[in-house]
C-alpha cells in the first residue's frame, strides 16, 4: 500500500483528535468527505489504521504509580510471559523487544503498595528473570 501526503494529513488530524469530524478534514485539505471516507477505509484495511481510541490520564481514574517495567525472560518463555502479562486488566501496554530487557510493559497501579504486590506477583511468573520498573513522574508527550 502507497500512503501519500494526503493520508499523512488525514492522520495527522485523527491523532490530534480522532473526533475530527470527515468534513471538517475534508475541508482542510480541499477534497471530498466521501474522498476521506475511501482514504480512511483504505487505512483501515490495509492496517495503517489499527483502532479508534482514546488516552486517558490514570491518574484521574486514581492510578497514582504508573510503571514502564522491563521484564528479562528466559527465551523460550518470551512468548507465555507476555501472553500472561497481556491477559492483566493492570497491564496496558506489553512489547517484545531487542533492547535491554526481553518485554516492556506499562502497569497502572492505585498507589505504591499495589504496584510492589503487581511486581513481585509479575516476579515470580514461570521464565522471569529480573524486573526493572520504571515509575513515570510526568508524561510529555504522548503519541
Amino acid at each position: 500500500m502507497v500512503v501519500d501526503e494526503r493520508d499523512v494529513e488525514i492522520l495527522r488530524f485523527l491523532m490530534e483528535n480522532s473526533r475530527t469530524p470527515l468534513t471538517e478534514i475534508a475541508k482542510r485539505l480541499g477534497i471530498s468527505d466521501v474522498a476521506v471516507k475511501k482514504r480512511l477505509r483504505k487505512l483501515e484495511e490495509e492496517g495503517v489504521i489499527r483502532r479508534y481510541t482514546v488516552i486517558i490520564d490514570p491518574s484521574k481514574l486514581g492510578f497514582r504509580n504508573v510503571s514502564i517495567t522491563g521484564i528479562d525472560v528466559e527465551p523460550d518463555k518470551i512468548f507465555e510471559v507476555a501472553e500472561e502479562l497481556s491477559s492483566r486488566d493492570y497491564v496496558k501496554y506489553v512489547a517484545i523487544t531487542t533492547g535491554d530487557h526481553t518485554i516492556m510493559a506499562e502497569i497502572w497501579a492505585k498507589d505504591h503498595s499495589e504496584l510492589t504486590k503487581i511486581l513481585n506477583e509479575i516476579e515470580k511468573m514461570p521464565g522471569v528473570k529480573r524486573i526493572c520498573p520504571s515509575i513515570i513522574v510526568e508524561t510529555i508527550k504522548h503519541y
